[in-house]
C-alpha cells in the first residue's frame, strides 16, 4: 500500500522534514551544559551502534525505547541528555578492507554518515552536537590516557598465559566473548594458545562488583543473576595432595573444591590439558601430548565441555590421600578440568558429582558414597550422581556430621596438618585485553630491551594508527608497517618498538557514557560534568550483553572512581533489556535468503522472488538478521508510510521486553492511526471555528457527555503517564487508541465541541513522544500560539475529573459470577443489595432458592448465599 500525496489526510512527506528541521533550528535537545539549578537532570542512553552501514528496524525498537523517555521527561520539566555515538572500532571494518580494498576509516566514516541520516530520518530526540565515534583520535587518545592511569595504579599488567585464540579472526578472545566453544563474531571454534598479553585486573573488584549488584534495584533480576553467577563467588578448601612419583621437580598437586566434605569419597585426581603437571606428562608422553593438543583445540567454554564426552588420558601416576594411610589415587588429565578455575586439579568423587560418574564410569574407577539422606544411610549410586543434602557416611571422622558441618572440620584438619586452608574462589579471571588486528585503538607502549616496557608519554598521545597499511598478509598488518612500529625508547633513548596489539572493542564501549557528559574536554572526563549527569538514570540494550558490556563498564567505573576521574562506582542506575524483533526468514530451493521486499507472498501461503518467478521457502519467524536477510529496512518503509508509522508499530504490538513480528498489516494499522489523528485535529479545528465564544470558553458548559468524555481525558493523561513511567508503552498506546476513540464518537455533537477539542489536544500531546511530527502538524491546527509541540509541558490531569464516581460491582452466587452491576461510588449495603436483587440475571440465578446471607464487600461484590 503505497502512499501518493493525494491519498493522504496528513502528508508525511513535506511534515516530517518540516518540523525536524524546526527542532533542530530551535535546539530542542541539546543538554543544558550550564545549568541554571531549576531543573532536575535526567540521563537516558541506548547502548550504541556498531556502523555498520544501514540501520533495520531492531535499531529502531531500540533507539524508540529512549526515545520516548527522552520527550517525556523533557516535557515532565528535566534537563535531559539523550547522546548518539557509534562503536566504531572491530573486525568488520578491517575484513571489509581485505575484501573490497578500501580503507577501514574510510569504510566506517561512509557507514556512520549513512546510519545518521537514517536515524535522523526517523526524528530521534538525540543531542547530536556530542556525537562521537570511538575511532576518532580525540576519544581513543582519551582511552590512551586512561590505560596509562590504570597501568600505574596497578589495574593492568602484561603477562603470559593460556589464552582463546579465534583462528579466523586471528585474535585472542576473552572467556565471555567466546559462546559455547565458539567465537563471539566468527563463530569458529576457540583454541588455546599461550602468548603474552595485556590484563586489566578485574578480579581485584570482584567482590565490590559482586556487592553492587544489590545495590541495582531497576536492573532485571536475570541479569544481576547472569553477573553474580559469572563473578562466581565459592567457599571451600585448597589443599595439596602427594605425588607417589615425582615428575620434572613436582611433588604435589594442589587441589581446589568447594565440597571438601566429600574427600573420603575420592577415586581418582583429574588435571586440566594445560596443566603443569599435565604438560610435564606430555614432554615425556607421545600419547599424553597428543591428547592434551586434542583437548585444547576443542571448545573452551564451560558450556561446551559440560555437553561433550567425558574423556581423559591415565597419566600413570598417582597420589596420596591426606588422610587415609596408604591410600593411593590415579591422576587423569581431563577434557572436562579447566586450568582458569581454581587451581586446575580437582579430586574426583563420583558419588557426588555427575561429570565423575560419567568419567568414572566410563574408565572403571571406583564409586564411594560418603553424603547420605537421613533416613537412607545405605544409599547406592550407580548412574546418577547423589547432590543432595545429608549426613556423612565412611568417612571417618566425618561420620555423623551435616554437610556443612564437615566442610567446616575437614579445613580445621587440612590447616592442623600443614595441607591446605578455607579460601573463597571466584570464576571471574582477569579481563585479556590485547587483540592482535589493526583497526582498534593502539595500546600505548613502547617495548625497549634495556627498560622493557615503558608507557608512551602523555604529550605524544595520541598513538595514532597509521592510515598506510596493507592487508595482504594474514595478521595484523601493523606488525608489518615499515616505519609506525619502529621508535625510540621515551626513557634511554635507544632503538624500541610500539606494541602492536590493540584494545579489544570492549574498551572502547566501557566509559563512553562518562565521556558523554564532556565529549571535547581535554581529559578523559570532567569531572563537574560526570557529577552533574552521571549516572545514567536509564539504560537500554539487549540481553546479550549481560557479562560482556555491563560488567566491563562497571568495573571501568570502579577503577576511574578509584583514580578520581568520576565521583561514583556505579554507571547505570537502572536498565531496560528489548526484545528482538523477528520476521519471517525466505530462502530460495538453491539456498540463496532473500529479502522480505525481495519477496512476492500469494492468497494460497505460496511465495516466489520477485525478479525470478523462482518458489520461495518460508522459514521460521525468528530474529531479524541479516544473515538470513530477514530485515526490514526503515528507509523503505519511512518512505512508503512515514517515519510516525514506524515509530508507532515498534511500540504498540508487545511489551517492550518481549520480541515483535514485523507485519505488513500492522504498519498498516499504525499508518492509518497517524492519519486518523490528524484528522481528528483537522476536524475539531472546523468545529471550534464554527463555535460561539461561550461555547469556546470552558469544556464544562455543557454537562452529561462532555463531562464523561473529559474524564476519559484526565483518566487517559493519568494512564498513559503512569505507563511511560512503567515502561509500558504498549499499554499507553491502548489507552490513546480509547481517547481517541471517545473523542471520534463525539465528532458532531455541539454540545460536545469544547470537551472534544480538550480530548484531541490532549490526546496529541500524550501521543507526541512516539508520533512527534503528526503531533506537531495536528497541534499547529489547534493551538499554533502555543509553539512547538516539543516545548510544551505534559499534561495534568484534573484530580476531580481523573476521580471515578461510579463503579462495577460483581454479583455472586454461591461465589460463582452471575453479573455485574454499576452503582455509584461508596453505596450502601443495603442499596448495593437491592440493586443486586432487580437484576433480570441475578433473578433467574436465584430463582427456587433461598437466601440464607447477604455479603457486600463496599464497592467490590455482592454475595448470595443460597439454600436450594
Amino acid at each position: 500500500m503505497d502512499q501518493t500525496t493525494s491519498d493522504l489526510a496528513y502528508d508525511f512527506r513535506a511534515a516530517e522534514p518540516r518540523w525536524q528541521e524546526a527542532w533542530t533550528k530551535r535546539g530542542c535537545f541539546r543538554a543544558e551544559d550550564r545549568p541554571d539549578g531549576t531543573k532536575p537532570k535526567y540521563y537516558v542512553l541506548e547502548m550504541f551502534p556498531y556502523p555498520s552501514g544501514k540501520i533495520h528496524m531492531g535499531h529502531v525498537r531500540n533507539y524508540m525505547l529512549g526515545e520516548v523517555v527522552a520527550r517525556y521527561k523533557r516535557a515532565r520539566g528535566f534537563d535531559v541528555l539523550h547522546p548518539m555515538g557509534w562503536d566504531a572500532f572491530g573486525l568488520p571494518a578491517e575484513n571489509a578492507a581485505r575484501e573490497r580494498g578500501i580503507a577501514p576509516a574510510v569504510w566506517t566514516r561512509e557507514n556512520i554518515a549513512a546510519m545518521r541520516a537514517d536515524l535522523q530520518r526517523v526524528g530521534l530526540a538525540l543531542d547530536w552536537s556530542r556525537e562521537f565515534a570511538t575511532c576518532d583520535p580525540e576519544y581513543y587518545g582519551q582511552q590512551q590516557k586512561l590505560f596509562l592511569d590504570f597501568w600505574r595504579a596497578g589495574f593492568a599488567l602484561r603477562r603470559e598465559s593460556a589464552v582463546n585464540w579465534d583462528p579466523v579472526d586471528q585474535t585472542v578472545l576473552a572467556n565471555e566473548q567466546v559462546i559455547d566453544g565458539r567465537g563471539w563474531k566468527s563463530g569458529a571454534l576457540v583454541e588455546k594458545r599461550r602468548l603474552r598479553q595485556w590484563f586489566l585486573k578485574i578480579t581485584d573488584f570482584a567482590e565490590d562488583l559482586l556487592a553492587g549488584l544489590d545495590t541495582l534495584e531497576r536492573w532485571p533480576e536475570r541479569v544481576r543473576v547472569m553477573q553474580r553467577n559469572w563473578i562466581g563467588r565459592s567457599e571451600g578448601a585448597e589443599f595439596s595432595l602427594r605425588l607417589i612419583t615425582p615428575v620434572a621437580g613436582i611433588d604435589r598437586v594442589v587441589v581446589y573444591s568447594t565440597r571438601p566434605d566429600t574427600l573420603f569419597g575420592m577415586s581418582f585426581l583429574a588435571l586440566a590439558p594445560d596443566h603443569p603437571l599435565a604438560m610435564a606428562v606430555g614432554a615425556a608422553n607421545r600419547d599424553a601430548a597428543a591428547f592434551i593438543a586434542e583437548c585444547q583445540s576443542a571448545g573452551t567454554s564451560e558450556a561446551v565441555i559440560e555437553a561433550a564426552e567425558k574423556r581423559g588420558f591415565d597419566t600413570g601416576l598417582c597420589v596420596a590421600h591426606p588422610f587415609i594411610a596408604g591410600a593411593t589415587y590415579p591422576v587423569w588429565i581431563a577434557n572436562f578440568v579447566l586450568m582458569d578455575y581454581g587451581t586446575g586439579a580437582i579430586f574426583g568423587c563420583p558419588a557426588h558429582d555427575q561429570r565423575d560418574i560419567e568419567f568414572a564410569r566410563k574408565y572403571g574407577l571406583g564409586v564411594t558414597v560418603v553424603v547420605a539422606p537421613k533416613d537412607e544411610p545405605d544409599l547406592a549410586v550407580t548412574d546418577k550422581a547423589f547432590i543432595g543434602d545429608g549426613l556423612i557416611v565412611n568417612s571417618g571422622f566425618l561420620d555423623g556430621l551435616d554437610v556443612q558441618a564437615a566442610k567446616s572440620r575437614v579445613i580445621a584438619e587440612l590447616e592442623a596438618r600443614g595441607l591446605g586452608r578455607g579460601v573463597v574462589n571466584w570464576r571471574l579471571r582477569d579481563w585479556g585485553i590485547s587483540r592482535q588486528r589493526y583497526w582498534g585503538c593502539p595500546i600505548p607502549v613502547i617495548h625497549c630491551e634495556i627498560c622493557g616496557a615503558v608507557p608512551v608519554p602523555e604529550k605524544q598521545l595520541p598513538v595514532r594508527l597509521p592510515e598506510d597499511v596493507a592487508f595482504d598478509k594474514p595478521g595484523n598488518p601493523l606488525d608489518h608497517h615499515p616505519t609506525w612500529k619502529h621508535v625510540a625508547c621515551p626513557q634511554c633513548g635507544a632503538a624500541a618498538t610500539r606494541e602492536t596489539d590493540t584494545f579489544d572493542t570492549f574498551v572502547d564501549s566501557s566509559w563512553y557514557f562518562a565521556r558523554f557528559c564532556a565529549p571535547h574536554a581535554a581529559s578523559p572526563t570532567d569531572r563537574a560534568a560526570v557529577d552533574r549527569w552521571m549516572p545514567v538514570d536509564q539504560y537500554i540494550g539487549g540481553i546479550e550483553h549481560a557479562i560482556l558490556h555491563l560488567l566491563y563498564a562497571r568495573f571501568f567505573t570502579r577503577a576511574m572512581h578509584r583514580l578520581g576521574h568520576v565521583g561514583l562506582q556505579e554507571p547505570f542506575a537502572g536498565l531496560f533489556t528489548q526484545g528482538m524483533l523477528t520476521h519471517e526468514s525466505y530462502r530460495t530451493e538453491d539456498g540463496r535468503w532473500l529479502y522480505p521486499d525481495e519477496v512476492a507472498k500469494h492468497p494460497d501461503g505460496t511465495a516466489t522472488e520477485r525478479a525470478t518467478g523462482a518458489t520461495v521457502i518460508v522459514g521460521a519467524i525468528e530474529k531479524m538478521s541479516k544473515s538470513k536477510r530477514n530485515t526490514v529496512d526503515p528507509s523503505a518503509v519511512i518512505e512508503r508510510f512515514g517515519a510516525d508509522t514506524v515509530r508507532w508499530f515498534v511500540l504498540s504490538d508487545n511489551p517492550p521486553e518481549r520480541d515483535v513480528e514485523w507485519t505488513e498489516a500492522g504498519a498498516q494499522g499504525a499508518f492509518r492511526f497517524v492519519q486518523r489523528l490528524y484528522r481528528l485535529a483537522r476536524g475539531v479545528a472546523a468545529e471550534f471555528a464554527d463555535m460561539t465564544p461561550l461555547d469556546r470558553a470552558s469544556p464544562d458548559q455543557a454537562g452529561g457527555g462532555a463531562r464523561a468524555l473529559r474524564q476519559t481525558t484526565h483518566r487517559t493523561i493519568t494512564a498513559v503517564t503512569e505507563a511511560i513511567e512503567a515502561f509500558a508503552f504498549n499499554v499507553a498506546i491502548a489507552r490513546l487508541y480509547e481517547l481517541a476513540n471517545a473523542a471520534g464518537e463525539a465528532e458532531g455533537k455541539p454540545a460536545m465541541a469544547a470537551a472534544r477539542r480538550e480530548a484531541v489536544i490532549t490526546l496529541i500531546r500524550l501521543a507526541a513522544p512516539i508520533v512527534p511530527h503528526v503531533a506537531e502538524e495536528a497541534h499547529a491546527l489547534l493551538a499554533p500560539e502555543q509553539g512547538l509541540v516539543a516545548d510544551l509541558p505534559w499534561p495534568e490531569a484534573d484530580p476531580d475529573l481523573v476521580r471515578r464516581d461510579r463503579v462495577t460491582l460483581a454479583v455472586q452466587v454461591m461465589g460463582k459470577l452471575r453479573g455485574t452491576i454499576e452503582l455509584p461510588l461508596g453505596t450502601d449495603a443495603e442499596t448495593a443489595i437491592t440493586a443486586a436483587l432487580a437484576d433480570r440475571k441475578i433473578a433467574r440465578a436465584l430463582e427456587g432458592a433461598t437466601i440464607v446471607k447477604r455479603v457486600h464487600v463496599p464497592d467490590r461484590i455482592v454475595n448470595f448465599v443460597v439454600r436450594t
